[in-house]
């Protein structure tokens, strides 16, 4: 991998300040936006002092744009949470942003958007907005969520507030610890402490939010599922129902990630994990050239 150039970058939209990471290339096959979970930053996706474990970097390698944007309510939009208590607000605020980041730059077949844990909850409103056809949206990769809790974490989830995480949380996020870097267990990038609209978000994701919204998404998708997955429920049955959910869509995978846990971005196995969702990436790519050719031919 060699060492593509990550910059931070800080957009303005509707007077909001808007913070994230961008490893641009000069003619893209198209342009990958990631959003991170809870209680982490854009950093999720190019951890600092390991560059072998950067979506971002391996992206940029393979000749994606690639961005990770701080969602709403983090980094520098973390002091304006009046700006994004509704969901449509953060949906403008991330488009918004996206736009302002990539400017005039090439954008190759299109947007392809990446979603991790509470992460999921934005990308999948934005694929399902009338924004989406505009912003020719081609993919979604979605890991780290789900329609059921696994009991364990049900019952954490049970002390959550909207200003304290729940007790043990931390234990199931980052379990078994020895598929990370001890550095990155140390708390390096799970230092934020979240955005307050998090709370009630949360709670009707996976049972309300989740099923209501998935048959609006008229793109591919990834559902990628960590082997050790301890917040989610991931049998058959399972994913059997998330994927009926997706009834727009013209194609939904499973991609089962062997040696990771439910940070799979963070793992020793990352770079594994996100050549799975490049080679995702890639099949839109030529989806959306194979139907753009028809089109013309026909």
């Amino acid at each position: 991998m060699t060492d593509a150039a990550v910059r931070p970058r800080v957009v303005f939209v509707d007077g909001v300040p808007m913070s994230g990471l961008i490893a641009a290339v000069d003619d893209p096959k198209a342009v990958v936006v990631a959003f991170h979970g809870g209680s982490s930053t854009a950093a999720y996706f190019d951890c600092p002092g390991h560059p072998e474990l950067s979506l971002l970097r391996m992206g940029a390698d393979s000749g994606y744009t690639m961005v990770a944007l701080d969602r709403p309510g983090y980094g520098s939009s973390a002091p304006y949470p009046d700006a994004m208590e509704r969901p449509e607000q953060r949906i403008a605020l991330a488009y918004g942003a996206i736009e302002k980041i990539l400017g005039a730059n090439p954008r190759g077949a299109g947007l392809f958007l990446v979603g991790h844990s509470a992460g999921c909850e934005l990308t999948v409103r934005m694929a399902g907005d009338d924004r989406a056809e505009r912003a020719n949206l081609i993919g979604l990769e979605l890991a780290g969520t789900g329609v059921q809790y696994d009991a364990a974490m049900a019952e954490i989830m049970k002390s959550a507030t909207a200003t304290g995480r729940p007790t043990g949380l931390r234990e199931v996020l980052w379990q078994p610890a020895e598929l990370y870097p001890p550095d990155v267990l140390s708390g390096m990038t799970n230092s934020s402490t979240g955005a307050l609209y998090e709370a009630g978000m949360t709670r009707s994701w996976p049972r309300q939010d989740f099923p209501a919204l998935a048959p609006h998404v008229r793109v591919p998708v990834q559902f990628s599922i960590a082997e050790h997955e301890r917040v989610w429920r991931s049998d058959a049955d399972t994913m059997a129902q998330i994927a009926a959910m997706f009834t727009s869509s013209p194609r939904f995978v499973t991609n089962e990630q062997a040696g990771t846990g439910h940070n799979m971005s963070l793992s020793h196995n990352a770079a594994s994990y996100h050549e799975a969702v490049l080679a995702f990436v890639g099949d839109c790519v030529a989806a959306k050239r194979n139907t753009s050719e028809a089109m013309e031919a026909g």
